[in-house]
């Protein structure tokens, strides 16, 4: 089965659709290649996926292990390259400090968030730069 649809609506812009949601997101081309930029580009989706991936691992390591995971934010930065066009660096701080975890928990929620799927997905030409709060 499918994961998603996707429509061309013309002006560099897509509508994709969850099918198991029905949830839609909208992408924009970014204005440095001739996009409008009013929503999320297909980039900045993959950055922002990144963190939200890490998130998710961490928070399935916290359930099963009855760790607390109360508080997390995040920033991401998406540095493109030229030629060729692509995602060359990720930049991404991660505050972690309210759930007052000891250093061992913290180091092992590193380790595993770092372990996620789209981390391990992201192509190795691409720097990852992560700062944990922890």
């Amino acid at each position: 089965m499918a994961t998603a649809t996707v429509k061309y609506l013309g002006n560099l812009r897509t509508e994709c659709t969850h099918i198991q949601s029905g949830t839609v997101i909208k992408t924009d081309a970014p204005v440095d290649n001739r996009g409008k930029g009013e929503l999320f580009s297909p980039t900045d989706l993959v950055a922002t996926a990144y963190v939200s991936c890490l998130f998710t691992f961490i928070g399935i390591y916290c359930n099963d292990n009855n760790i607390p995971f109360t508080h997390g934010e995040a920033s991401v930065t998406k540095i493109m390259s030229a030629s060729p066009r692509r995602i060359a660096k990720l930049e991404i701080s991660l505050d972690l400090s309210e759930n007052k975890w000891d250093e061992k928990t913290a180091k092992t929620l590193i380790k595993v968030g770092k372990a996620c799927p789209v981390a391990l997905t992201v192509g190795k030409d691409t720097e990852i730069d992560i700062t944990f709060n922890v």
